[in-house]
């Protein structure tokens, strides 16, 4: 599952509606270990297409070095998907590089209707999984009963 603050996804929705009709790239790093999202990085998108994306590699190179030097790795690689559901394409398994990240797609077919969903994709192999939209990650992984009672 992936858990993520409501800013960042807001944050890669309005990056993919900017870029719309050519789709949008980046990656959301996080601390080592952690699975948790916490700075988004837009990339640019080195196609420039409505149908296909591809970082620019030294672009990436920088980014990754930066993380890195950070203790970060990219928890998120997302992109958008302009005409199409938020679904990976046989080119998106292919590139997919980073076993441990997930892969977030944001379709912007629809201006009106906003697409989020996420993926694991190892070795080829796609699995859908859920995203819970968290405002802060505080208490994302407690449930109400968790959180005391004042005194």
């Amino acid at each position: 599952m992936l858990v993520i603050r409501r800013d960042l996804v807001d944050a890669m929705v309005a990056h993919a509606r900017r870029d719309h009709p050519d789709e949008a790239c980046g990656v959301i790093a996080g601390p080592e270990g952690s699975d948790r999202p916490e700075r988004l990085v837009e990339m640019v998108n080195a196609e420039r297409s409505p149908t296909f994306y591809r970082f620019d590699s030294m672009e990436q190179l920088r980014v990754w070095r930066a993380m890195d030097e950070a203790g970060e790795v990219p928890v998120v690689i997302y992109h958008s998907h302009t005409a199409t559901e938020a679904y990976p394409s046989r080119t998106d398994v292919s590139f997919a590089s980073e076993p441990d990240a997930h892969y977030v797609l944001v379709s912007t077919r629809d201006a009106h209707d906003v697409e989020v969903r996420s993926y694991r994709i190892v070795d080829g192999v796609v699995t859908e999984e859920p995203v819970d939209v968290v405002e802060s990650y505080m208490f994302s992984h407690t449930g109400a009963d968790d959180v005391p009672d004042a005194d």
